[in-house]
């Protein structure tokens, strides 16, 4: 495969998961770092790393919009629980293997 196809076909799934994310408001992010060590905060940040690497002038709130679908702040306001205890604890223990890019190991 050629890399440029490579580069179409990568885009492609990372807008298909943010996608599935969007409308997944049901998942929380501790939920998914727990789980999986990322959740869409991390996919900003990816998103804003790759930006800044190709040389595309963005902030972390216009990234965060972009894999969120609308404000940071209104994601929060409409779908974002507090967390458990048992979530609160079990990200605690996860932290290690959380993505570097979270900030949190």
């Amino acid at each position: 495969m050629d890399q440029d196809t490579q580069t179409r076909l990568e885009a492609a799934a990372f807008r298909g998961l943010v996608e599935h994310l969007q409308k997944r408001t049901d998942v929380q992010n501790i939920d998914l770092m727990n789980l999986a060590g990322f959740c869409r905060n991390c996919l900003s940040k990816w998103y804003l790393a790759a930006a800044k690497d190709a040389g595309v002038e963005m902030d972390y709130e216009q990234a965060l919009s972009y894999v969120y679908g609308m404000s940071y702040a209104d994601w929060k306001a409409t779908h974002q629980a507090k967390a458990t205890p048992e979530q609160l604890q079990q990200f605690e223990a996860t932290k290690p293997l959380h993505a570097k890019i979270s900030g949190h190991n």
